[in-house]
């Protein structure tokens, strides 16, 4: 089976097999999409599944045990199969030849860095939006789940072939950042050398607008301080949210998060038009924003509703549980509204692929955030929403109490700062993102097989230590990695017979599918755990080769074998490598 160029992996391959052997069979104009080969849940069970028999059953009119007879007994025939068994009802395992691994690993060494890239996403523009985190203050650990899960997500997908925009909606509109403004107020009046007393209550505490206050101060003397508050607070709320805009921004690049786009939420109503109007007022024209009454909330606190006309968007039709306020009874538009006009925007900027990472917090407003992009865009585009939840932070198993700079919480620049980004990028993506996640600063940071970034990254390190070693026994030998993996290509991947190694070829063979499983279902912890796996066979086979010398990556006087093991290390540390980057972690060649 020859090496091919993404997508084209050896899963591909066989998918393709199978459904040339089972077309014959089923008939011309039956769907063969719905057939997979993937790995089966039982390794002993071979190397290869498919349900091939499974699906395609019914359309042929046969019973799924009969069709997976004669689709098992056409896949005999393929000369690089070595075994077909027909299980339970009808699903058909593989076992391949022993050569075709070694022809895997050498697409690794012909791609190097490409091997896993794929086409699938077919140049489909996506808008991944996270973090998204009010400009109110610095961000906390949550948010930082929220960014890393988002960034990783969005290199997960443009490696997939997908054309990605990352965009963080900026929330500059709203009570929440007049109240910053009033904050901040106060910090300007203290920096004129005012005593403030006590920060009042319903306003942010926290040092870390201090400094905008001196700025204030350096800006505008002490002229503020005689304005009226109608005057003052647009002045102070732009110049808070810049610098919490900045503050964010900055936290951001310690954790190596970037954004393509940075949306205003203030746009939408101070641009040219007001597109908050513009887009109730199109709703209401095709009839899914109406002006009538809701009924009281079941089992809900009956003090604060209010029984009064309002207006509604119709969000029952598509699957919600009851319609929605666009308006509050003071005539301002609800959040919900701005919501609908800002993913209307996405739309219009050609995305019909969305992809919004939230709090576990805003669980509730998926169905309507989902039927409102339904409406807006004539269900053309779709909106998955990833909740990330909560995250505890812990040093050695006990709660961490919050920072003086933030006044609540422990700020996310202050974890990335203690133990670095490349802890904090694994550990949260190590776990799925609907998952509460314990982040304890001292095990993050631990040199053992228990902390996964550091198995990880020391899995990468150890391949290179084995390259820089393997430079006694071949003295010209690369040590950059594409020229080496070149020096590999005419290796004797047949001196490759060990179940351990064995074992990592087809694991290197899995990772293609890997990536586009993983973008597929939005699920970038697949990659951590793959990672994680990968680095425990690498280092056991290491340590397999301390106790059976034979067994060594290193043979001396036998550079046939050893080029050949080192070919496998070259496609260990290749993958390593990339995963590694596309969860935004760093691959060192050494460990300190």
């Amino acid at each position: 089976m020859p090496a091919t160029s993404a997508p084209q992996h050896l899963f591909a391959t066989m998918l393709s097999r199978v459904s040339a052997v089972a077309a014959p069979l089923v008939g011309a104009n039956v769907d063969l999409s719905r057939v997979v080969v993937e790995p089966p849940r039982d390794a002993s069970h071979g190397d290869m599944a498919t349900n091939a028999a499974m699906v395609l059953a019914k359309d042929a009119g046969k019973k799924p045990r009969d069709l997976a007879e004669a689709i098992a007994a056409a896949l005999r025939a393929d000369p690089v199969i070595a075994k077909v068994d027909v299980a339970g009802p009808g699903f058909i395992n593989l076992t391949l030849k022993t050569h075709v691994w070694g022809e895997a690993l050498r697409a690794v060494l012909e791609q190097g860095a490409d091997y896993g890239r794929s086409t699938m996403g077919a140049k489909e523009k996506v808008n991944v939006e996270y973090v998204s985190a009010n400009p109110t203050g610095p961000m906390h650990v949550g948010h930082g789940r929220g960014a890393v899960f988002g960034d990783a997500l969005a290199n997960l997908l443009a490696f997939a072939g997908y054309d990605v925009t990352r965009e963080y909606y900026v929330n500059d509109a709203g009570a929440q950042v007049d109240v910053l403004a009033r904050s901040a107020f106060l910090r300007y009046r203290e920096a004129l050398g005012e005593n403030i007393g006590t920060m009042p209550e319903g306003l942010y505490p926290g040092d870390y607008l201090v400094p905008v206050g001196a700025a204030l101060m350096a800006s505008h003397g002490a002229a503020l301080g005689k304005k009226p508050e109608s005057e003052w607070l647009p002045i102070v709320r732009a110049k808070a949210i810049a610098m919490m805009m900045d503050t964010i921004r900055d936290d951001l690049a310690a954790l190596h998060v970037r954004h393509d786009v940075f949306f205003s939420e203030r746009s939408l109503i101070e641009g040219k038009s007001d597109q908050v109007t513009a887009t109730i007022k199109s709703l209401q024209a095709s009839g899914e924003v109406y002006e009538g009454r809701l009924p009281p909330p079941k089992g809900g606190n009956l003090e604060d509703w209010e029984d009064r006309e309002q207006t509604l968007f119709r969000s029952t039709a598509l699957g919600d549980d009851v319609d929605r306020p666009l308006k509050k009874s003071d005539g301002s538009y609800t959040y919900f509204a701005s919501d609908i006009a800002y993913h209307k925007s996405k739309f219009e900027r050609g995305f019909r692929n969305m992809i919004d990472v939230w709090g576990a917090d805003h669980g509730g407003y998926i169905k309507r955030m989902q039927a409102a992009v339904k409406a807006v865009s004539g269900g053309k585009a779709e909106l998955d929403v990833k909740l990330v939840q909560l995250v505890r932070l812990l040093r050695a198993g006990e709660p961490v109490k919050m920072s003086k700079r933030s006044g609540e919480f422990v700020t996310l620049r202050e974890v990335v700062d203690e133990v670095g980004k490349d802890a904090v990028r694994f550990d949260m993506l190590y776990r799925k993102n609907d998952a509460v996640l314990d982040f304890d600063l001292v095990k993050v940071i631990e040199k053992t097989r228990e902390n996964p970034v550091f198995y990880v990254q020391y899995g990468h390190a150890r391949g290179q230590s084995i390259f820089r070693n393997a430079r006694v026994e071949i003295p010209g030998l690369p040590l950059d990695g594409p020229a080496r993996a070149a020096a590999f290509k005419t290796a004797a991947l047949n001196r490759l017979g060990d179940e351990g190694e064995l074992s990592l070829l087809r694991k290197l063979a899995l990772y293609p599918r890997l990536v586009e499983a993983a973008a597929g279902a939005h699920e970038p912890h697949r990659v951590a755990f793959y990672l994680y796996e990968l680095a425990s066979e690498f280092h056991a086979q290491w340590t397999k080769g301390n106790d059976l010398p034979h067994l060594r990556f290193i043979i001396q006087n036998d550079p046939e074998t050893t080029m050949a093991r080192l070919a496998l290390v070259q496609g260990i540390v290749t993958i390593l490598a990339s995963g590694l980057a596309l969860l935004g972690v760093e691959a060192p060649d050494e460990m300190r």
